[in-house]
């Protein structure tokens, strides 16, 4: 195969995307691309500059006009990759809580979701790309060499965010609540619902280490796509 290997990581949040995305990345010399970041620098944008969400035509304009870039982390400080918006570093700003409660409706937007494939379809490059998302298998890379839907029961996922956030035990029953009212809006918004592609690898990651995860998913990518690299890193 002589075209960048492309692996697409769909599911709902908390589900380990980032985490085993970047892993294999780092396994396979592949770039990882976490494409809810866009999403999340958009909501930035739209949180500075005071944008009505619900306002489609300044949506529609200010992704047409916001400067995005996406590249490999260049400061061990956490994050996984660098963000910059029109030059700058928002890597820990796309993370905030301000950002989280509104980042479902900016992905809902048709102007801004409509705005950011062509984005995120160029990020593909080098040797092999990882993206993951919500419609990486769906929407943006229908064509992927290989299609994962990651989840895990919400219980899990808010136990992870809770450890993730060194919050108190008793936030757990409202961090799960929260997630499973993430996972209605993003499965029932009318463009690009979060489903699972056709030929998509359906993996629970409920009571799997992240490695055994990883692994699942090199012996797959090792089986789809014969490429020396791939069979180098599946031994």
């Amino acid at each position: 195969m002589n075209r960048p290997i492309v692996l697409a990581i769909d599911g709902p949040a908390g589900a380990g995307k980032s985490t085993v995305a970047e892993l294999l990345a780092n396994e396979l010399g592949y770039f990882y691309f976490d494409t809810g970041a866009l999403y999340r620098a958009v909501s930035v944008r739209c949180l500075e500059e005071g944008v009505d969400l619900s306002d489609e035509t300044r949506l529609g304009q200010l992704v047409g006009e916001i400067d995005i870039q996406v590249r490999p982390a260049s400061v061990e400080d956490g994050r996984q990759i660098d963000v910059l918006l029109h030059g700058r570093d928002i890597s820990h700003a796309i993370r905030t809580p301000e950002v989280d409660a509104v980042v479902s409706r900016v992905a809902a937007s048709p102007a801004v979701r409509a705005g950011l494939i062509d984005l995120q379809r160029r990020q593909v490059q080098g040797v092999g790309t990882i993206l993951a998302g919500r419609d990486i298998g769906t929407v943006v890379c229908p064509d992927a060499d290989l299609k994962i839907y990651l989840t895990a029961s919400p219980a899990e996922r808010a136990h992870r965010r809770l450890v993730q956030v060194g919050g108190a035990p008793d936030r757990l029953g409202e961090m799960e609540a929260a997630i499973v009212e993430r996972d209605r809006k993003d499965a029932s918004r009318a463009i690009a619902p979060m489903v699972k592609a056709d030929d998509a690898v359906e993996i629970d990651s409920d009571g799997k280490s992240i490695e055994q995860v990883v692994r699942l998913i090199r012996e797959l990518l090792t089986e789809r796509v014969a490429t020396p690299r791939a069979a180098e890193a599946g031994r």
